[in-house]
């Protein structure tokens, strides 16, 4: 007697994908798309619907392979069209992601706002910026926890924010050039001192007056529209302002000196930042220092445009990520940078390659 074997239908399980999830009517749907495509399309990067999804079949349970039902959809959505229903899934759903990966997008977005944190930010003191590792720890310090329906920039600015309070850090300065008919320079000169700008350079000759300012971000939509109602122009030559300088911050960016401090006793140490800005500037002073009562000895580097030491210096210098990311810049025939410039420049196309392993 034959047997007959009895197969399951009606299920296709479906493993290594992206599920996007709705509830609607006390009903939860499913659909299945391709792994880092789920974003690109919400950011109307990828403009293939196919691309994106593994098929055209809306579920209530993608993993077990569970189909939604005719008359569920019908109800629902007013409609049984798989291709319009996973449309609206894919817009307002929720996607859904492992532990691990939800772990590392987290991760990675951390540094992106730590990242843009350090581009707007100046230690005040020293007017350098701080380097991405001591934006992080500092960020670890207010306990700043990331939102990964929020934008980037604008969790960075609230993160600036709450750091002001505590360390510091203020915003680095934008560099603009106003221009303004010859009877309202002074108008724009008394607002400008209002606003605590510094003026870098005017230009008083002629009927229009130009003046080249540094000024605070926060202060800039005032500054547009008055020059707008003195009938001038207003024109951004840089939006981040750093002083110039090779100070090596990285060698004051660790804390464990200062909790080594506390647990001796033998400082107290109220703001650690605070103390750590004032070391940066001291070890400034008594670099150029150095370098007046030493300049016959100096080495330079022609690549990085900077003094470098000594020949052992210099052998190290050349051996350091800073001269090997000049040189790659100098065979696309590009300015050199400064070590605080270089860092910064790597950190950001670390911070883009990490976003891009784990964007959809």
């Amino acid at each position: 007697m034959s047997k007959t074997l009895v197969q399951p239908v009606g299920q296709k399980r479906l493993t290594n994908v992206a599920v996007v999830r709705l509830k609607k009517h006390g009903v939860r749907f499913e659909i299945a798309c391709y792994k880092n495509k789920v974003l690109s399309w919400r950011s109307h990067v990828e403009k293939d619907l196919d691309e994106v999804l593994q098929s055209h079949t809306v579920y209530t349970n993608v993993s077990k392979g569970v189909l939604a039902k005719s008359k569920d959809l019908i109800k629902t959505f007013g409609t049984d069209d798989q291709t319009k229903i996973c449309l609206e899934i894919l817009e307002k759903g929720e996607l859904q992601v492992a532990g691990k990966e939800r772990e590392s997008q987290l991760s990675s977005q951390f540094r992106d706002i730590a990242t843009i944190v350090m581009q707007k930010t100046v230690n005040p003191e020293t007017k350098h910026p701080y380097t991405i590792s001591m934006i992080e720890r500092l960020m670890h310090e207010i306990h700043f926890a990331v939102d990964p329906h929020s934008s980037s920039k604008k969790q960075a600015l609230e993160v600036i924010r709450e750091l002001q309070k505590q360390f510091p850090i203020k915003r680095s300065p934008m560099r603009i050039k106003l221009t303004v008919p010859e009877q309202n320079l002074s108008a724009l000169k008394e607002k400008l001192n209002a606003w605590n700008a510094d003026i870098v350079s005017k230009d008083e000759s002629g009927s229009q007056q130009s003046v080249i300012c540094e000024l605070e971000p926060g202060s800039f939509r005032d500054c547009d529209v008055l020059v707008r109602n003195l009938q001038g122009k207003l024109e951004i030559l840089a939006v981040s302002v750093n002083a110039e300088g090779d100070t090596q911050v990285d060698n004051y960016d660790d804390f464990n000196e200062f909790a080594l401090h506390r647990d001796r006793g033998d400082k107290e140490i109220d703001d650690p930042v605070a103390d750590l800005s004032e070391r940066i500037q001291n070890q400034a002073i008594s670099t150029e220092k150095g370098n007046a009562s030493g300049e016959a000895k100096q080495s330079k580097c022609t690549t990085c445009k900077a003094i470098v030491g000594d020949a052992k210096e210099l052998r190290e210098h050349c051996e350091s990520d800073w001269h090997k990311h000049n040189l790659r810049r100098k065979t696309r025939q590009l300015p050199p940078l400064t070590a605080e410039d270089c860092l910064a420049d790597m950190e950001m196309k670390e911070s883009k390659s990490d976003l891009n392993d784990y964007s959809f």
